[in-house]
Formats: C-alpha cells, structure tokens, sequence
C-alpha cells in the first residue's frame, strides 16, 4: 500500500473539561494534538497504512508535543518544519451536551500559515497513493500558495488527490472568501467529502440527490463525494454509482475529529483496494456502501472517547466487533 499524504494545519485543541458550557465559561482545558489533516493521517496509520504530514509548528513545547505524539503514532514528520516566526496554532473547543463543538482559535499568524511553498520539492509524492488537505490554511498567506504548489507536484505523478473543506468560518475575513477559495481548489480534487452543514454553503443547494451530481457535472477531475450527515449516517456518489449507509453511533461524548477520522478511514479503504486516483468510478453501489458502513463505524467509535486522533480505533478493535 502506497502512503497517504496530507499539507496542512497541525495544531492543539484545548479540550473542555466540563460540558455544556460556552468558552467563556468553562474553568479548565486539557491540550490535545489536531489540526484536521493530522488526525486524517492517525485515521490512516491506526488502521495499518503509512502516512506524512506537511506543516510547520512553532518552536515551543505546544509544537514539541505535536512531533512527539505523531511520532508516537509513527506518522512520519520528516516534512515537519519549526520556525521561531510564529507560534504553533491553539483551538479552544466547547462541548455541548451533545458533543457539537464551539471554536475559538489562537493563530495570527501561527506557525503553518506561514509555511512556504519553496519547501515542495520536484521530487515529492513518488511513493504517494493520495494528498489530503482542507480549507482552513487555504487563505492569502504563504502555506495556501504552498498547496497549490503540492497539489500540481502530486498531480502531475497522477496521485488521487482528496479534499474536504472542512469549514472553519471564524478563520475567514468574510463567507465569501472561503466560499472563493473552497470554489478554487474544489476542480483541484478527484475525492470530496462535504457534511451536510456545508452543502448548501458550497453548492446553493440542500438536496444531496441534486446538489452532489451537479458538482460532478461541473468538475471534470472530481470521481467521487462523500456527504456524512451526522445522525443520518453517509452516502457516497460517483457518476455511475451511489450508496447509503445509515449507520451512526450514540452516546457521544466528543466529536471533535469525527469527520476526519471518516474520511481517513474512507481514504484507507480505498488505498487497500490499490485504487488511484483514475479507478474510484470502478466502485460499485456495493463497494460504496461497504466503505461507507465501515467508516460510519469508525468515527461512531471515535465519539465516544475524547480527543480526536487518540479515540481512533485500531483495525484490530474493528474487526474484532461481532458480525463484521
């Protein structure tokens, strides 16, 4: 199996230690490694693939923490920079009884905006099988010009590249600047994977049957949307193919990480598969809905445990569930 890539932020989440309560009221946070295209990469590792990470932490124990634990996990952070210009990112996360999620995030600048994309070399991406990335460093600062330049490298050596938006409002002057950029790197992409918070932002249109097939229609490069709703569990769609899976775990306690954890476990059905970037409208209604339920329940186990890339399950804890 060939290795998933992801650019992007790594940063520490200021878990709550009560829930319930805004940021302004809660009395204690506890630190926990994220940043969406890190966890994406535990998702992968836990389940046995290897994988990278680009990004830039401050140097400070935060960033310190960051490498120890990916390395931990034997995420390779070989392409892990330090820089004393900026410190590493924070996002103070609320929980609500129900396990959603308030941000409020520490970074102007912080460390992984101000990557630089003279740091992508020709010679990247020779032993990928996929480049992960979202939307949060996508702004007009130095690590958006260094996706793009990652994202053409990766391209030209035909591997899949897989984006989710991931929308962090907060991070942006105005919608429109996120939608802008979403809009830019989305015909960039051979897999998607857009919530049902975001599809009406992204396509206008709240109706998955209508909205998904038209993004298809209208980008050339894109195979393959996943839309993960929560509660409702997840469907896929490739111009071919389409399937549903409704299967969702309860009892949350923390789903920060959820959807990374899906789509990294999504992604690392696809790569034990040998599929690239050209194969994923091969996939079938059956294979669909295989993935999607073995997703489903890997980001319901995930929610009920705290942190993101910590309360991922092995592929071990997966298989050893009754009936699969």
């Amino acid at each position: 199996m060939k290795r998933l890539y992801a650019i992007g932020e790594a940063l520490i989440d200021m878990t709550p230690q009560e829930t319930g309560k805004g940021i302004s009221e809660v009395k204690g946070f506890e630190p926990h490694v994220g940043g969406a295209p890190a966890n994406v990469l535990g998702a992968f590792r836990v389940l046995g693939g290897e994988a990278s990470l680009i990004t830039q932490v401050g140097d400070d124990p935060f960033g310190d923490k960051i490498v120890n634990l990916l390395e931990e996990y034997h995420i390779d952070t070989s392409y892990v920079l330090r820089t004393k210009e900026a410190n590493t990112a924070l996002a103070f996360v609320a929980l609500k009884d129900d396990g959603d999620r308030e941000f409020n995030f520490y970074r102007k600048p912080s460390a992984d905006m101000l990557y630089d994309a003279k740091n992508v070399q020709d010679d990247w991406f020779s032993d990928a099988f996929a480049l992960h990335f979202c939307s949060v460093d996508l702004g007009d600062f130095p690590m958006g010009e260094a996706h793009r330049r990652a994202i053409q490298v990766a391209t030209e050596k035909d591997v899949l590249i897989s984006f989710d938006p991931n929308l962090r409002f907060n991070l942006w002057e105005s919608p429109e600047d996120l939608k802008s950029a979403v809009l830019e790197f989305m015909p960039m992409a051979n897999l998607v994977k857009i919530s049902d918070e975001e599809l009406e932002f992204i396509t206008g249109n709240v109706d998955p049957d209508q909205a998904i097939p038209a993004l298809l229609d209208t980008y050339p490069n894109m195979q393959l949307v996943v839309y993960t709703e929560g509660k409702n569990g997840q469907r896929a769609y490739t111009r071919t193919a389409k399937a549903r899976d409704t299967y969702t775990e309860s009892h949350a306690v923390d789903t920060t990480g959820a959807g990374d954890g899906f789509i990294g476990s999504f992604l690392y059905q696809i790569a034990s598969r040998g599929l690239g970037a050209k194969d994923l409208e091969k996939l079938t209604a059956n294979d669909l809905e295989s993935m999607l339920h073995f997703s489903g329940r890997f980001a319901g186990k995930s929610v009920t445990r705290p942190g993101a890339i910590q309360s991922y399950p092995s592929m071990e804890e997966m298989l050893a569930e009754k009936g699969w």
